[in-house]
């Protein structure tokens, strides 16, 4: 019998930018290429590049039940959210840490 998987994790992960953290050269050390990427950018590409684990194992969840993908990177004023799950959903914006979105709620209450 298969039984259907319902629940699944998701997780959030907010960076600030323009802190020391963010300012690390995060790039590849690669002396044939020349880096011409922001300190945001370079942030985003280690991201994208697997780097999450290294950046922050204390913040990244990962175990055997509950493989983590990087699902997307999206780009706020003053930080980037980083959005992983088993699943490419979305939160729901009542349950975000992203403050462009659960703002929105704390007004109605």
């Amino acid at each position: 019998m298969f039984k259907m998987k319902t629940n699944y994790t998701q997780q959030e992960i907010l960076l600030l930018t323009g802190t020391t953290f963010s300012s690390r050269e995060w790039s590849e050390k690669d002396s044939n290429k020349e880096n011409n990427l922001s300190d945001r950018e370079q942030l985003e590409e280690a991201c994208w590049n697997g780097m999450l684990p290294e950046l922050l194992p204390e913040v990244y969840l990962q175990d055997e039940d509950h493989k983590m993908f990087l699902w997307q990177i999206k780009e706020c004023k003053s930080f980037i959210e980083i959005g992983l799950g088993e699943t490419p959903d979305s939160v729901e914006a009542r349950f975000s840490i992203d403050p462009y979105s659960f703002l929105h709620f704390q007004l109605l209450s």
